[in-house]
């Protein structure tokens, strides 16, 4: 039988209601913002690109939050794609304005960033590669 520390049970408790409370803020501000966004919109009559991609940021951060819960484990790939998007809209949002040279930055990170979640994406798990090297059968 395995005993386990009560101070250790407690504190895991406390962190998981803290976590718990703060992805549940996080939420909460999403739909917030999701909503004086949607209020701006209606106000103003006019919807741009960038206006929806804010509005794809919001639901990919609420997507994070529910595969959270949902999982108890947040998959990489959900943050790179927040952060392409961020960095489509600021390609989009700076115009012309902006030295040429900050276009091909921008775009490089687009670019990494998305070959990261290739790669992320088509790697083999831990578990099979070490068997296909010729390791033991997990039991």
């Amino acid at each position: 039988m395995v005993k386990t520390n009560f101070r250790t049970g407690l504190t895991s408790r406390v962190i998981h209601q803290v976590e718990n409370a703060f992805l549940l803020g996080i939420a909460f501000f999403t739909v917030v913002a999701m909503a004086q966004e949607v209020y701006a919109l209606v106000l103003g009559i006019k919807v741009a690109l960038e206006d929806l991609l804010l509005m794809f940021i919001y639901v990919e951060v609420l997507a994070m939050v529910g595969v959270y819960y949902d999982s108890k484990k947040i998959p990489i790939t959900l943050p790179l794609f927040i952060a392409i998007t961020a960095l489509a809209r600021l390609v989009i949002l700076q115009g012309k304005d902006q030295p040429p040279v900050n276009l091909l930055y921008e775009s490089v990170a687009i670019l990494v960033l998305a070959a990261a979640c290739v790669v992320i994406n088509y790697r083999q798990p831990p578990e099979r590669a070490e068997r296909s090297r010729g390791g033991a059968e997990p039991e």
